[in-house]
């Protein structure tokens, strides 16, 4: 199999999917922020605001300008766009799940990858005064279902 992001000259270049069937898509991606117990307190305390409101919206935000991020990628009509961002204590810390979906020619691997990417960097971002040393993990696709490729489960 070769990249398809690269034509036979190895020059980059954006995938031709006019071809391709227009279908259902679906991307399910998932990551974590982990920190110390006592800044997950923060977060579920959160007298100053809402930490994981402002998170998932930034999420939803940065799924649909995707396109104008990663290069390569094709501007899509995102369907749906949604975040959940569940404070867990055996963690510790913010576990982020992301779903998108559309119907087109490609699939929402990317927005789905990029929605949690950008949770949890506002999620680091908002709490950095209190620990600077929390983590971003483990951001991978779960699922994608549709188009020629069919279904992919974690």
């Amino acid at each position: 199999m070769s990249l398809t992001h690269f034509d036979a000259a190895g020059q980059a270049h954006m995938v031709d999917v006019s071809g391709k069937e227009v279908t259902a898509r679906v991307a399910v991606a998932v990551g974590a922020v982990v920190m110390a117990p006592e800044t997950l307190a923060h977060v579920q305390d959160a007298p100053k605001g809402d930490v994981l409101g402002v998170a998932r919206v930034a999420g939803i935000m940065a799924a649909k300008k995707t396109a104008e991020l990663v290069p390569l990628c094709h501007p899509l009509p995102i369907t749906k766009v949604s975040l959940d961002l569940v404070p867990d204590a055996d963690l510790p810390g913010v576990r982020i799940t992301a779903t998108v979906k559309t119907t087109g020619q490609t699939g929402v691997e990317m927005e789905a990858l990029t929605a949690v990417s950008v949770a949890a960097l506002t999620v680091y971002d908002m709490l950095k005064a209190v620990e600077k040393s929390m983590r971003i993990e483990g951001i991978r696709v779960l699922l994608k279902d549709g188009g020629k490729s069919g279904r992919y489960e974690a």
